[in-house]
């Protein structure tokens, strides 16, 4: 047990060090609305999948994920630089859509409300 928690604990100081990276880049590809939502990295500290989400449509989703995989080496030194552990895991970015999925969900609520608010004012 005490092996996942040293993983958690590495996991989350590399992604808060991640999202000041990111912050920082120049890339025109990269969203200013990106977050990184979770990162999941390997026992062997080896690899490390990268969730982010952005805010926009499809073709910026695209974009920011590109030039992030693109950037990764850079990313990856950067990381390293800010993040003292023995070994920077390589980086795989992927699309988190939990935020834009829970956005819709509370929005057909609110609409589901409204309606239902409405239909109570016209029956009084």
């Amino acid at each position: 047990m005490a092996g996942y928690q040293r993983i958690d604990r590495i996991s989350e100081t590399l992604k808060h060090g991640l999202v000041e990276v990111i912050r920082g880049l120049k890339d025109p590809r990269i969203a200013s609305m990106t977050s990184v939502v979770s990162m999941s990295v390997t026992k062997d500290l080896r690899f490390a999948k990268v969730y982010v989400s952005v805010l926009g449509n499809e073709e910026e989703e695209q974009k920011t994920l590109e030039g992030l995989r693109r950037a990764a080496g850079f990313i990856r030194r950067e990381l390293a630089q800010k993040v003292d552990v023995r070994y920077t895991p390589e980086l795989i970015f992927e699309a988190d859509h939990s935020i834009a999925h829970g956005a819709k969900i509370a929005q057909i609520i609110n609409t589901f409300s409204e309606e239902k608010h409405e239909r109570e004012e016209s029956e009084e």
